[in-house]
This record gives structure tokens, sequence and C-alpha cells, in this order.
């Protein structure tokens, strides 16, 4: 991909960067997935409009049929936040300098005040969806259980 296209090939196009994601994420994934039979994410309902319809139990068809479990589906950016504090949660130290999502380097920038915290995400696209290719592919309805 690199010899092809370059090191920083996301930045080109959208398609360059899903790319990216495919080869980097998405594959590994698929590959991590291979023999069990459920997976867990950190998915938010209120993290974006592409999340919105994230139940806590869903049937995952783009990974096989697994069910994929996703427990802070109803909490708030809040909620989480008051957990990881009570409870003394070890979290990523870029939270702390304005990295509300953090993904790979070049494709995370820290966020400004105001700005959804999806916003340092793929920055350079406006206008798109802020996702990488793990959690797309989803229909609206009847996903979850």
């Amino acid at each position: 991909m690199v010899r092809q296209h370059g090191l920083n090939l996301f930045f080109e196009s959208r398609t360059q960067r899903e790319t990216c994601c495919e080869i980097r994420k998405v594959d590994p994934l698929h590959r991590a997935l291979e023999g069990l039979d459920a997976w867990l994410s950190g998915l938010r309902s209120d993290q974006s409009r592409e999340r919105r319809s994230v139940r806590p139990v869903e049937i995952d068809q783009v990974h096989g049929g697994r069910v994929k479990l996703n427990p802070l589906a109803g909490w708030t950016r809040q909620r989480v936040w008051d957990y990881v504090h009570a409870h003394s949660v070890p979290t990523n130290a870029l939270h702390a300098q304005n990295y509300p999502s953090v993904g790979c380097a070049p494709c995370s920038r820290a966020v400004q005040e105001g700005e959804d915290e999806r916003a340092g995400r793929w920055w350079w696209e406006s206008d798109s969806s802020k996702e990488c290719g793990i959690h797309t592919g989803y229909e609206e309805e009847g996903s979850g259980i």
C-alpha cells in the first residue's frame, strides 16, 4: 500500500484513507475475531450521528454474525469520565491533551473547545463520517437484540 500510494496516502482522498484503515485496522480485526462468538466495543450512541443507533447487544452481520457487546451504548461522555475517576481506571495520556477520540497518530488531533469529540479524527476530511470501517456497514434498524 505504501509502496504503491506513498506514506501519507490517507490525505489524498477518503477512498485512500479508507484503504489504509482497511489494511491496518479492519482486516486485523477480522483475523482477531476468527473462532470467537462475540466481541466487545466501547461505542456510545452519543458519540456521533453514525453511532446513534448503537445498541448494548447486537448481532454483528458485518463480522460474521457474531454477538457484538456495546456496554457503554447508553452512557454519556460525562458518565464514562465519572466512572473513570471514581474507579481509578487508567486512560490514554492523550485524553488529558484534548484528544477525546484517539486513533492512528497522523489521523488524530486534539479538538478545540466546542468541537465535536470526534472532530479530531480524519480532521482534513470535511463533512464526512468519522469512522474507520470497523464500526460501519450496519443497518439503522434490526441489528439490535
